[in-house]
C-alpha cells in the first residue's frame, strides 16, 4: 500500500492520501462523472485563494475514488483534466459521494457535515450574513474560519477582525485559516496609518532589485494589483491620470503585481500604459510584499509620505486625486 503525506501546498496541514488504492481510510471520496468514461481526475487542496493538485487517478467507466485521512476539515476540490471548472467542497473524515454533473454547476458533494455548513454560508445572501454570529455559533468549525478569512478579512477593520478571531476554539488554532488570520492581524498592526512603512525588496520587470526605501524623500503610492484582476484594470486609468497630473511634483507610484505569469504582467503594464516602476515576486496571493502589508483584496494601495510614514490607504477614484491635491498644495 502506497501512502504519502502532502504538506508543502497546505503549509503543514496533515493530509495522508492513498489514491485509487484498496485501504481502510478515514475518508473516502466516491465519485461519478456524467457523460465521461475516461480521463484523469485531480484532487486539489486550497491555500490562500488558490487550488493546487495534490493527487490524481484515472476515471474507470465514469467512476473515481480518493481515500486517506485529514487532520481537520478543509476546502478541497475535484477537477477533471482539461477543464477549468472545479467542484469545491469541505473534505473531512467521512464517506463523501461526489457527482460531477453534465451541467457542471449542478455538481455536488454529499456526506460531509462541514460541507453542509459551507454550502449554507455560500448560499446565504451577503447583505444578511452576520459573520460574527456565524463564528460565535460555530467556534470549532474550520468552515467558519475559512469564511472569515476568505470573505471578510478585507471588509472588517483591525479591531473587528481581532474580536472575531478571539471567538474560535483552540482545537482549530492549527488550521491554515486561523494561522492566516493571526498572521494578518500581526501585519495590519504594523501598517496602520501613522506608522513607518515596512521596507521590502522585489525584482522589477528587468530582474533588478528595487526597494521601497529607495523612494524615501517623495510621496509614493504603493499599488497592489494584478493583470488577472478586472477591478484593478478598471482602476488603472485613474492611476494613470493621477500619475500624469502629479509626476515631477515629488510623487510617484510603485506597482506591486500579484501575478504568477510574467508575460501577462508585463503585457498588462504595456496595455494599460502604466509608466512607473513595477515589481513582483510572481507568487500571486503569496506575494511577500502583499503579505507584509496585510493585503487580502486587490486593487489595494498605501500612500507613504517623504519621511516613510503611512498617511492613507486604499484611495480610489476621486479620493486619490483630492488627497494628492491636498498634499501637493500644502507642501
Amino acid at each position: 500500500m502506497k501512502t504519502r503525506t502532502i504538506a508543502t501546498f497546505l503549509l503543514g496541514a496533515s493530509l495522508i492520501l492513498a489514491s485509487c488504492k484498496d485501504t481502510t481510510p478515514a475518508f473516502k471520496v466516491d465519485g461519478t462523472v456524467e457523460n465521461k468514461t475516461e480521463g484523469k481526475v485531480y484532487l486539489q487542496a486550497y491555500h490562500n485563494k488558490t487550488f493546487g493538485n495534490i493527487d490524481s487517478c484515472q476515471l474507470q467507466d465514469g467512476h473515481f475514488s480518493f481515500s486517506g485521512s485529514v487532520d481537520l476539515p478543509d476546502l478541497y476540490a475535484i477537477q477533471l483534466e482539461g477543464e477549468r471548472e472545479r467542484l469545491a467542497f469541505f473534505l473531512e473524515n467521512s464517506l463523501i459521494t461526489v457527482k460531477i454533473a453534465q451541467e457542471r454547476d449542478a455538481s455536488q458533494a454529499i456526506g460531509s457535515a462541514s460541507n453542509d455548513l459551507f454550502s449554507e454560508a455560500k448560499n446565504a445572501k451577503e447583505e444578511q450574513f452576520d459573520i460574527k454570529n456565524f463564528v460565535a455559533t460555530h467556534p470549532a468549525s474550520t468552515v467558519a474560519a475559512y469564511v472569515l478569512y476568505r470573505n471578510f478579512s478585507y471588509k472588517l477593520n483591525l479591531e473587528e477582525l481581532k474580536a472575531n478571531v478571539s471567538l474560535f476554539d483552540s482545537s482549530i488554532y492549527h488550521s491554515q485559516h486561523i494561522e492566516g488570520l493571526k498572521a494578518l492581524i500581526v501585519a495590519l498592526e504594523k501598517v496602520e496609518i501613522g506608522k513607518s512603512a515596512p521596507d521590502f525588496i522585489q525584482l522589477d520587470s528587468s530582474g533588478s532589485p528595487v526597494s521601497l526605501s529607495s523612494f524615501l524623500g517623495q510621496y509614493v503610492l504603493v499599488d497592489f494589483w494584478a493583470s488577472w484582476c478586472p477591478p484593478c484594470r478598471r482602476e488603472n486609468p485613474n492611476l494613470v491620470k493621477a500619475f500624469d497630473n502629479f509626476k515631477g511634483k515629488n510623487f510617484t507610484v510603485l506597482g506591486v503585481s500579484l501575478d504568477k505569469d510574467k508575460a501577462a504582467w508585463l503585457k498588462a503594464v504595456a496595455d494599460d500604459k502604466l509608466d512607473w516602476t513595477h515589481v513582483s515576486d510572481l507568487k500571486q496571493w503569496d506575494n511577500e510584499a502583499a503579505a507584509l502589508y496585510g493585503v487580502r483584496s486587490i486593487p489595494s494601495n498605501v500612500l507613504i509620505d517623504p519621511q516613510g510614514i503611512i498617511i492613507a490607504k486604499n484611495l480610489k477614484d476621486e479620493d486619490l486625486h483630492l488627497k494628492l491635491s491636498e498634499l501637493i498644495i500644502t507642501n
